[in-house]
């Protein structure tokens, strides 16, 4: 058998194999991340076996770039091991005693620590559920994108038109940015009437603001604080910044949609646990990825890397311990929105009622006890497919 450690990288990768006494066959041999690169790869494992079965192909799960090179391999039939570079780190500590880190280095290291086999496999999920994972990572780009274009809008209101905020409740309504779109600075309502803008309200809300709200625009507008230099440059700005806004709004929907499509496919119990709806259901079973891997929920747990850690030494043991925060933010962003909804809705279950009180006596902070709530609620998903 002949071990092939890959280190990953963006656009080259590095190659180094051993045989199974630990000798190196070749090392340092760096193709490009295209299919030119993979067909070299082949032809310099091919020189010492035509067989894919007689190697042992090992990598690192580094972001997003080793996919390529995992599907072109897989496809010809090699065996293939993926493994958290949390793990390659800790064999680095353990066999590397000089501080030294370098691409040759890394992929000898992966090939040795697939020879000795002492490490655990990542288990890839199944196509539905990458493809939800991609999803579900894909619209939390687009709402943070929202956000951070609302912030904007809200950088240039404070200059053209400060009072402007105070006049609608949620600025980023349907009728508030179709008015910005239309007025986008304090003069441009010097050039509309009063009972023009009262009509044009009414059609925008459906007849739910009118005569009162258009007053009250005029009035801000004509007495505003705002800067009036440089008008057209800010006018431009928030037009833009408005139009994004509801693009990428119609994006979000749209990719909530092909989420909702895939989870009605799976059809899994975890929309029918309190605070958990289709979307943060599918982050959350997205990025567990295949359950049947955690024999114990304390296992599953640690994954979503919401457990304490531990600091312990000789008599010392820490009282104070922080949580570990290890694996996916997405994961254990899902299940904290999860748990603060669950929260918001405990009436509801009569569980929910009862953790939250104890959990309330004992630890008396807030946030402490949505992330204890977190653990319940992945823990009653794992029992929901155990009983299933």
């Amino acid at each position: 058998m002949l071990f092939v450690g890959i280190d990953i990288g963006k656009n080259n990768h590095v190659a180094s194999m051993l045989d199974e006494n630990g000798k190196v066959v070749f090392k340092a041999f760096s193709f490009p991340n295209t299919t030119n690169g993979g067909n070299a790869l082949l032809s310099k494992l091919f020189a010492y076996s035509s067989n894919p079965s007689d190697f042992d192909i090992g990598m690192e799960a580094t972001g997003h770039y080793w996919l390529s090179v995992y599907s072109f391999l897989f496809e010809k039939g090699f065996p293939l091991h993926v493994m958290n570079p949390i793990q390659t780190d800790g064999w680095r500590k353990g066999t590397e005693i000089r501080k030294r880190k370098n691409d040759i280095i890394d992929s000898i290291l992966i090939a040795d620590l697939i020879r000795y086999g002492q490490f655990v496999e990542t288990r890839l999920a199944d196509e539905d559920l990458f493809s939800l994972r991609t999803l579900t990572r894909f619209r939390t780009y687009l709402v943070e994108s929202i956000s951070d274009l609302k912030r904007k809008v809200v950088c240039v209101l404070d200059q053209v038109f400060p009072e402007y905020q105070s006049i609608f409740s949620n600025i980023f309504g349907k009728t508030s940015k179709e008015i910005l779109l239309q007025f986008s600075s304090p003069i441009d309502f010097e050039n509309i009437s009063s009972e023009t803008l009262a009509e044009l309200l009414a059609q925008l809300s459906r007849q739910k603001i009118g005569a009162s709200k258009a007053e009250q625009l005029k009035a801000a507008a004509s007495s505003s604080f705002g800067i009036t230099f440089a008008k057209n440059s800010f006018t431009f700005q928030l037009k833009a910044l408005i139009g994004q806004i509801s693009f990428i709004e119609n994006q979000v929907k749209e990719t909530e949609s092909e989420i909702s499509h895939i989870m009605e496919k799976l059809d899994s119990p975890i929309t029918t646990i309190t605070g958990i709806g289709s979307v943060t259901g599918a982050a959350i079973i997205s990025e567990i990825g295949d359950i049947s891997k955690f024999d114990n929920p304390r296992k599953l747990v640690a994954f979503a890397g919401i457990d304490a850690s531990v600091t312990q030494s000789g008599e010392f043991e820490a009282t104070h311990n922080v949580m570990s925060k290890r694996g996916s933010p997405y994961l254990r962003k899902a299940l904290f929105q999860a748990a603060l909804i669950a929260s918001f809705n405990a009436e509801r279950t009569n569980f929910y009622v009862l953790l939250i009180q104890v959990l309330h006596k004992s630890i008396h902070h807030h946030f402490i006890t949505t992330y204890c709530m977190c653990q319940h609620l992945i823990t009653i998903y794992g029992a929901l497919l155990f009983i299933i």
